[in-house]
């Protein structure tokens, strides 16, 4: 795998899964919160309006007239007692201090019933804002409860299940609408994912034959060895690029069926298939100088052991083909981080820019180059390796290893 220094200042691409948790996810604007801020804004809004105009309009009637209907002209022998107005009580007042003391305690009345109007309507406004807003939630997820049935079925469908279906109930509304249109698309995205795997399964099957063929023919020829060296040597190389064939078929097909969601599970341990995967690979592994360690724990999933088996023999053959020429090693870990089970791949080998390392998961993509020119493999490994984790539920990550080569990263529910 030929490689060239990355350019300066090319900006990185990020390798790692960039759905991250959002932080205070109580405090996510969803529509049903803005809905609900939005009927108990027009209600509080609309309160606060109602409210303005009853009090102005209750100010002007009881200060209309603010001069007193009557007068007294003559207060001789004129007791007055008031508790709410005790200045009155005092002895001694001349007429008109005492008309001016029942003007100014009317006037302080008017303020003591206008004050506790507002005050009463403003815990009634506040008490109603509290309902309304309760109400405005429950009518919005009420109304919402389509496009929360709507969002369950696109994160199944998300989750390579291509079968689910929305099927709403109700009147035939916008959101019906927009369910049964989702569910036409669904329909058609459903044949064309099976017309493409069945396409592909059956095109290697139909390949296997041939291939087959060509590989015992080539076999006897080279077995007889009365055959020229020049004939030989030819019946080396057609070998050799009929094997690369067949691995590419069978490839396809791995990836045909590796894009379906697993339907028959079974206890399956990384470290197990980890440890088959480089008993396969230590010859190859030998003959390349590269050393292969790393530990183990157990980290059991439910998946096929099969297609789990292909992903650690996918990454550790990489990892030893695009090595380093002298003192290259491969180091294979395996353990359960979070809840899940982890599969990490460590390898030296030369440097891979970040913005490159998504590149390699395309099929026949290597790093810089397409599938020809290299006799290192098909160009589907990893491309097998996305889509068998994404079968299983889980995800495989690259980053770059300073110094060189890569970190591959499985995370498996388990």
């Amino acid at each position: 795998m030929a490689t060239t220094p990355a350019p300066p200042g090319a900006p990185p691409k990020p390798t790692w899964d960039p759905r991250s948790a959002t932080p205070l996810p109580w405090l996510r604007p969803t529509i049903r919160i803005r809905l609900t801020l939005l009927y108990g804004g027009m209600f509080l809004i609309a309160g606060i309006l109602l409210l303005s105009i009853i009090y102005l309009l209750a100010a002007q009637a009881v200060r209309t007239g603010n001069e007193p209907l009557y007068k007294i002209v003559d207060f001789t022998d004129l007791k007055v007692s008031s508790s709410t107005c005790p200045v009155v009580d005092n002895g001694g007042l001349s007429l008109s201090d005492f008309n001016a003391a029942i003007s100014e305690c009317m006037d302080h009345q008017r303020k003591v019933a206008l004050d506790n109007l507002l005050s009463r309507s403003l815990l009634a406004l506040l008490g109603l804002a509290v309902i309304a807003f309760a109400f405005g939630y429950a009518m919005a997820g009420r109304v919402l409860s389509p496009l929360g049935r709507i969002t369950r079925t696109a994160r199944a469908v998300a989750g390579s299940d291509l079968s689910r279906r929305i099927e709403l109930d109700g009147p035939d509304d916008e959101l019906k609408e927009l369910a049964d249109t989702f569910d036409d698309m669904l329909e058609r995205l459903q044949r064309a994912f099976t017309a493409q795997q069945r396409f592909v399964g059956n095109a290697s099957h139909e390949l296997r034959t041939p291939l087959a063929i060509n590989r015992t023919l080539l076999e006897v020829h080279l077995s007889d060895p009365g055959a020229p060296v020049e004939l030989q040597q030819l019946g080396k190389t057609l070998l050799a690029t009929n094997e690369r064939s067949e691995q590419l078929v069978e490839g396809l097909l791995l990836l045909a069926r590796s894009d379906n969601q697993i339907v028959e599970r079974k206890p399956v341990d990384l470290a197990e298939v980890a440890g088959q995967a480089i008993d396969q690979v230590h010859a190859e592994a030998e003959s390349k100088g590269v050393e292969l360690r790393g530990t183990r724990e157990a980290a059991v999933v439910q998946g096929n052991g099969v297609l789990l088996e292909r992903i650690a023999l996918n990454l550790v053959q990489n990892a030893v083909r695009y090595n380093v020429a002298e003192q290259g090693w491969v180091e294979v870990t395996t353990a359960v981080e979070g809840g899940q089970a982890v599969l990490v791949v460590t390898n030296t080998g030369p440097v891979v820019p970040a913005y490159e390392v998504d590149n390699l998961f395309e099929p026949f993509r290597r790093l810089r180059t397409e599938r020809t020119g290299s006799d290192k493999g098909v160009g589907l490994g990893l491309s097998i390796a996305r889509s068998v984790a994404r079968a299983h539920g889980g995800h495989i990550y690259a980053q770059p290893r300073e110094g060189g080569g890569l970190v591959m990263r499985v995370t498996l529910p388990i």
